[in-house]
């Protein structure tokens, strides 16, 4: 019995590697250089296109432990599930999932030791400031919907979220930060926009309060948030976040 137990779940695991590696296979690679050299390695899920049609452009920002320059590990979490064959015929789009330079980050804000308070600093970071200009170089080349345009990233992803809205605030049309942060003192200008907050309750690496205060904030300003807090959850929110139906749906409502 042992034994055929064993083989069953092999089998699974077997049937679950073959799924995830064909949804991964599905990710072209692209590399975007500037006219000053400077590159950034990304992957593209490219719809069963219509020319006559345009369609909505997901941005996904990974977390820290996806840096580098393989263009392969940004796609270990959570994107995967943009590009499940369900997701691919209800929802067809554009995802677009750059990676991040090791030693780098989407995000550049300052923050008082012991303190949650952040403040952008005058000049986005680099790889931020690179995804700018692939996106407007993606839109001009391809049949994008440009006021179905979202981000959603996940920990140092989610910190490049809210900076991303908050540099850019008339480019997304919604977003969904997962166990993120952001300068809160900038939620006026983000506040028309479709926000979803995703957190772990017992987070140990990013506190949950983060996300309370960016809410918070943006209540103040007028703005309508979600949020999900996952009770009993640590870190890994992303695997809630991103695999709730309700929110793939939501997100693919939003229109600009």
């Amino acid at each position: 019995m042992k034994k055929i137990i064993s083989s069953g779940i092999f089998i699974v695991l077997l049937f679950a590697n073959q799924s995830i590696y064909a949804q991964a296979t599905r990710f072209e690679s692209g590399k975007y250089i500037n006219s000053k050299g400077d590159t950034l390695n990304y992957r593209i899920l490219t719809p069963d296109a219509n020319p006559a049609r345009k369609y909505p452009l997901v941005v996904f920002l990974h977390g820290s432990g996806e840096r580098g320059n393989d263009n392969e590990k940004q796609l270990q979490w959570g994107v995967q599930n943009f590009a499940t064959d369900q997701m691919m015929i209800a929802h067809p789009a554009f995802i677009l999932a750059p990676q991040c330079p090791a030693k780098q980050t989407w995000s550049n804000i300052g923050r008082k030791r012991g303190s949650r308070e952040m403040k952008l600093t005058p000049i986005p970071a680099k790889p931020l400031e690179l995804l700018f200009e692939l996106i407007n170089q993606f839109i001009q080349k391809n049949p994008v919907d440009t006021a179905r345009i979202y981000i959603t990233g996940l920990s140092m992803g989610g910190f490049g979220t809210y900076e991303a809205l908050e540099r850019n605030p008339h480019l997304f049309a919604a977003a969904v930060p997962v166990c993120g942060a952001g300068d809160t003192s900038r939620a006026p200008i983000i506040a028309h926009i479709p926000i979803w907050i995703f957190h772990g309750a017992e987070d140990p690496t990013v506190d949950p309060l983060c996300s309370l205060d960016m809410l918070e904030a943006l209540l103040k300003a007028g703005a309508h948030p979600g949020i999900t807090m996952l009770p009993e959850v640590g870190h890994f929110s992303w695997l809630g976040a991103y695999s709730d139906m309700n929110m793939m749906e939501w997100l693919f409502r939003q229109h600009k």
